[in-house]
């Protein structure tokens, strides 16, 4: 599956192992939650003067760029911040990997007016690329991964497929 993991898919990487095999097997139940519908909701009412959603190759879609390569990623609230940390590091890493460089990032928490920079460091291609063939041995296996069992999964929107 080299080449074809989402930046979605990464994000749900950091998030829920189970969540990902779901998504990655084309069940997605994002459009019925309260949550998603309140985020995308964001996305769609803010910066409104930028040029959003940026598909690169069907893989990565950049929510905008501003300035000279700074990525811009829109989320609704903290909660789940090192999975979007990770999800704008793969889209920096990915873009360097097509010979793009110079990239930096920005996490853009419009409702809570909160911004923080992000930038590739030391040892984080290592752990993009370790996490990419991780997402390929999930997404390949038969098996749906164990049951988070955290506070967040209350909010998840597959919240009824892993306990109902």
């Amino acid at each position: 599956m080299d080449g074809r993991i989402s930046g979605v898919m990464f994000y749900y990487y950091f998030i829920c192992k189970r969540k990902l095999w779901y998504f990655s097997h084309n069940i997605q139940m994002e459009s019925f939650n309260d949550d998603v519908i309140v985020g995308k909701h964001i996305d769609e009412t803010t910066y409104n003067r930028k040029k959003k959603h940026i598909m690169i190759d069907e893989i990565i879609n950049i929510d905008f760029i501003d300035d000279y390569k700074v990525i811009h990623e829109i989320k609704k609230a903290r909660s789940i911040e090192e999975a979007a940390i990770w999800q704008l590091k793969y889209y920096i890493w990915y873009l360097n990997k097509k010979g793009i460089e110079g990239l930096t990032g920005v996490l853009d928490y419009p409702k809570l007016k909160q911004k923080i920079e992000i930038e590739l460091e030391a040892g984080d291609a290592e752990r993009i690329t370790n996490a990419l063939q991780d997402i390929d041995k999930i997404i390949e296996n038969p098996h749906i991964p164990k049951v988070l069992n955290e506070k967040i999964c209350k909010k998840c929107a597959y919240y009824e497929l892993c306990y109902i």
